[in-house]
């Protein structure tokens, strides 16, 4: 497909960025946060979701400059380019194609004559049928009993995107008509650290008859990985259970060209490749297999529908109409204009609990770089520090720093009209999910306006900007669009930065040194003597 003509410059090249930095201070959060303000200042995300950026210090005539950064910056194309197969990971030489394993976006895409799009929907159409023998008892344990049990060994993408997806739907699906409440088909847990802490506590806690595990490496070769499938093998062994065969209760989701692809030793392999990145890879085989087994595969094709939907609508060069868009450039203004540096996820959903972990793996993996896509010293500021915790338990701890610290922390607000289990309770006049929103509504307006007091102990000083992601439930498609709008806002934000959001280096060094204490050859008196604290003998 032919391409416009695409230029990659550094932001502080850009001649809006210029006219954005010489553009007067911006208007007090206290004169712009109006009524009529919060009705306007609103965009659809998708999936039943709204975007709404009344509480952000942003006025038409910002946005305007804002739209021009991003014109100038290309990024509508740069995403085409990114969806029709060009290497835009710069690093490591790869497509990124994480938006096509759910859905075409643009042009198809071919790699050494294979279609990849069909061959990811493959995979999941394996995974499909897999986890229907699986649900049908027609696929059971080594000794015969059913499979109730899954538990997903992973670290990283692998982990943190599965093990937030999976808690987000663990109580949608609602109760019964008498009162119970509908289980998952198979209960999930997750192994990740090599600390054997972690292993331990999950084990100690399942049947190991009647549980399978899914071991995720996309090389094959990650040490914390291959450590804790040699924990639960060495378990299943020892476990003295007669006819338990450990690889019989294992699937691996990995390369086709990995040591772990082997469906004959194992039970099963689903096949991810290169081009998936493991932070954006909860859309793949790496989530989908686990969140498949546990609920079905409507819901993973209800969750991949919402993100392809928001990966469509993430098209759109306007960015009043381009809910993604207009978040990441409303965050390099806070963070280049404004000079902030870092942000708060605040889900007001226990069931996004861990949603704010994996969006600080996602952005700050992505662009936490401190050089260019041609590996060049760049001179701005680039990703901000990513942090939160589900409303209303960050209330009672560090937002007393937001609202009254040194530190001015932009805040990313989520919330829903409605609970997942459908369930309430009325006390003291209100239901507990009114009392759930009514704390965001009052947090926003709190953060934005402050209050005044005679005492500067109890003053606070407003002027906190927020914005709000909200829908009236969170089913699994605005799970999925939820997750597509931060993955395209990150995309976004690093095309302005003009930075490569897709490989992760920053991570490689301490894994080289880790190798070098573990090893048997040469290590430097400072390793050494660390070693020698913390009791490894070699």
């Amino acid at each position: 497909m032919c391409m416009p003509n695409v230029q990659f410059k550094n932001l502080d090249a850009s001649a809006a960025f210029g006219k954005l930095r010489e553009h007067r201070t911006p208007r007090k959060l206290k004169e712009l946060l109006t009524a009529d303000r919060i009705e306007k200042c609103e965009v659809d995300a998708t999936g039943g979701l709204r975007y709404n950026y009344a509480a952000k210090q942003v006025d038409d005539e910002v946005l305007d400059l804002l739209q021009d950064l991003a014109d100038e910056q290309q990024v509508i194309d740069k995403y085409k380019m990114v969806a029709n197969g060009k290497v835009m990971n710069t690093g490591e030489r790869r497509m990124v194609l994480h938006h096509l394993v759910r859905g075409q976006v643009d042009g198809s895409v071919v790699n050494e004559g294979r279609n990849l799009r069909e061959f990811y929907q493959e995979q999941q159409g394996r995974v499909n049928k897999f986890a229907a023998k699986i649900h049908s008892g027609e696929i059971r344990g080594s000794t015969g009993q059913l499979f109730d049990t899954v538990v997903q060994v992973g670290i990283g993408g692998s982990d943190l995107g599965p093990r937030a997806l999976y808690l987000a739907l663990q109580n949608f699906q609602g109760r019964e008509t008498n009162g119970s409440t509908r289980r998952p088909r198979l209960q999930a847990y997750f192994i990740s650290n090599v600390d054997p802490d972690d292993a331990a506590e999950v084990l100690s806690r399942i049947n190991l008859e009647s549980t399978l595990f899914i071991l995720v490496s996309k090389s094959g070769t990650t040490l914390e990985t291959l450590t804790n499938e040699a924990f639960v093998v060495d378990s299943i062994k020892k476990s003295g259970i007669p006819g338990l065969q450990p690889k019989k209760h294992i699937v691996c989701v990995t390369s086709e060209t990995s040591p772990l692809a082997r469906p004959g030793e194992y039970l099963d392999a689903f096949y991810i490749d290169d081009f998936i990145g493991g932070r954006y890879s909860g859309s793949s085989a790496v989530g989908g297999t686990v969140l498949t087994l546990a609920f079905g595969k409507e819901y993973f094709t209800q969750f991949l529908e919402g993100a392809h939907q928001a990966d469509i609508a993430s098209l759109e060069p306007d960015i009043r109409r381009n809910a993604s868009l207009l978040d990441a450039m409303i965050g390099i203004y806070e963070r280049n204009i404004l000079g902030y540096p870092y942000t708060a996820v605040l889900p007001y959903s226990q069931a996004l609990s861990r949603f704010p972990a994996h969006l600080q793996q996602l952005d700050m993996e992505s662009n936490g770089k401190r050089v260019n896509r041609e590996a060049k010293p760049i001179n701005y500021s680039t990703g901000p520090v990513v942090f939160g915790e589900p409303g209303t338990n960050g209330q009672h701890s560090f937002y007393q720093l937001l609202h009254q610290g040194t530190d001015i922390v932009p805040l990313q607000f989520i919330g829903f009209h409605e609970s997942q289990l459908g369930v309430d309770l009325s006390f003291d006049g209100s239901t507990s999910q009114a009392k759930l929103n009514a704390n965001l509504a009052a947090q926003i307006v709190a953060f934005a306006h402050g209050s005044e007091n005679s005492d500067p102990n109890k003053t606070f000083p407003g002027e906190r900007p927020s914005s709000l992601l909200y829908g009236r439930k969170l089913t699994p498609g605005a799970l999925g669009a939820l997750l597509a709008h931060f993955e395209n806002k990150v995309m976004f934000q690093g095309f302005v930065w003009n930075i490569n959001s897709f490989d992760q280096e920053g991570v490689q060094l301490g894994k080289t040194l880790t190798k070098q204490v573990l090893g048997s050859g040469e290590i430097t008196p400072e390793l050494a003597a660390l070693a020698g604290k913390l009791s490894i003998t070699r």
